[in-house]
């Protein structure tokens, strides 16, 4: 089941939630109706040269040990190309979110932080778990990928 709305509120997956969505340069960001929007950290230029980067989500987490998370595109940015890779945010993870994007247009696209980049649901599990992994307190700003 998606939790949203109030639920997704008093879950409290990521630190300071904005209770209401808001727009910045034409992207929302904060609750949506199923999810919660994240934000970009930093100013991304992609272009046909440069299809792939590393980003950051300005938002930090705590998830809760019932609750998933699984990130996917917004609409504004896949109609221009542009893909966020569909991470999954796992139960009990902490830590602020690299985002792997992968651009697919022809034109260059620029994203200045701070605009909305990605949506997150949040699928409640049947038993609680707990994230130990090698990402688990994840730094801000993109992080490289662990061996």
């Amino acid at each position: 089941m998606i939790i949203n709305g109030n639920s997704l509120l008093r879950a409290a997956p990521i630190k300071d939630m904005k209770e209401e969505k808001a727009k910045f340069l034409g992207t929302s960001f904060g609750l949506s109706e199923a999810g919660y929007d994240l934000s970009i950290e930093q100013d991304v230029w992609l272009a046909p040269d440069n299809r792939f980067k590393l980003a950051s989500a300005l938002e930090e987490f705590q998830m809760p040990n019932n609750l998933l998370g699984v990130v996917h595109d917004k609409s504004t940015w896949a109609r221009r190309g542009l893909s966020v890779f569909n991470t999954v945010i796992e139960p009990g993870w902490r830590g602020f979110l690299t985002l792997e994007l992968v651009y697919h247009g022809s034109e260059g696209i620029h994203i200045t932080a701070g605009q909305g980049i990605a949506q997150v649901l949040f699928h409640e599990i049947s038993d609680p778990a707990c994230y130990s992994g090698k990402y688990q307190n994840q730094e801000k700003g993109p992080q490289e990928a662990r061996s």
